[in-house]
């Protein structure tokens, strides 16, 4: 959507989407009768929220709701949260709730699937689309953060909102530390790990098991360079003993394009004295001792041999 200043945004009717407030609905000429009429058990609309309504009798759309929210927390608000990561097309499980920023001194309450959060952080921008408004990128994934209680999910979303570009890293640094630091320690800790040079999911399990097997810790996604040449980059490389690890994250269905591609890199990082090991998302998951114990031999075996010639270091 559109950038927009959040306090130039106009009040405007809802009923695009068949959503309507019940001034709203007042307001077009509606009695108070009729409207009490259309909501009656059996009716034509539906009650969503107190004083907001929607003209259909079917399920509300998330759009429906998302709308619903906004004009149940009034002029001004704005999503946030999952609902707001979701509208920047970041993969986050279905919110149960609406979570929509209102300002610190609104009054507005919590009600079924909203939850109103009050902030003396207001933006100053916001974006729109359609009919709904919500936050940027950075704030979305910050607030949706501290909301979620696993860090696998919190890890999740960190690294799609970079590899997809939706946000630097460094505005994801600014919004932890200006916001709340309530909840944050997950976060923080999935920044932490995207600094360390992790860009997923399965690299960040990894690293949660090597620290648990106490195995010393690698460089991440490491730039192998043999003669000034880059030969490769390795998801995870522990230049004292020669070893790297790969994290192959397409499990099946290889194309043969990427198959070649990965087979070209072993081959070339084998050739230069390399102990490549190969491990898949599941295996880190359901098998981490055998894991840790072939990452422990490897290192055992590379520590007995003379240094390579390849490393981080251009030479």
């Amino acid at each position: 959507g559109d950038h927009r200043d959040l306090h130039s945004f106009p009040t405007r009717r809802y009923s695009d989407l068949g959503v309507i407030g019940r001034d709203q609905a007042l307001g077009c000429g509606l009695t108070k009768k009729a409207l009490a009429y259309r909501i009656r058990p059996g009716g034509p609309w539906q009650r969503l929220l107190p004083g907001v309504y929607l003209a259909g009798t079917g399920t509300a759309s998330a759009q429906q709701r998302d709308v619903a929210a906004l004009l149940h927390a009034g002029p001004g608000s704005v999503l946030t949260g999952l609902a707001a990561v979701r509208r920047h097309s970041l993969r986050v499980g279905a919110p149960s709730v609406v979570t929509v920023l209102v300002p610190a001194g609104v009054r507005r309450q919590s009600t079924g699937f909203v939850q109103i959060q009050r902030s003396a952080r207001m933006p100053a921008e916001f974006c729109v689309d359609g009919e709904v408004r919500f936050v940027l990128a950075a704030r979305a994934v910050g607030d949706a953060a501290r909301s979620l209680r696993s860090g696998r999910e919190v890890r999740a979303l960190v690294a799609q909102a970079i590899q997809q570009q939706r946000c630097p890293i460094a505005m994801l640094a600014d919004e932890l530390e200006q916001g709340p630091s309530k909840g944050s320690g997950l976060l923080r800790a999935a920044l932490a790990e995207v600094q360390a040079g992790i860009r997923s999911v399965p690299e960040g399990d990894l690293r949660d098991l090597l620290r648990r097997g106490k195995v010393p810790m690698p460089v991440f996604n490491a730039r192998l360079y043999c003669g000034g040449k880059l030969v490769a980059i390795a998801d995870a490389w522990w230049e004292e003993a020669g070893v790297a690890a790969e994290v192959d994250s397409k499990e099946y269905h290889y194309s043969a394009e990427d198959w070649q591609r990965t087979m070209r890199r072993h081959d070339q990082l084998v050739a230069r004295g390399v102990l490549l090991l190969h491990f898949t998302p599941a295996q880190i998951r359901t098998a981490p001792g055998e894991v840790v114990a072939q990452i422990r031999a490897a290192l055992a075996a590379g520590g007995e041999r003379a240094p390579l010639a390849i490393s981080t270091r251009r030479r």
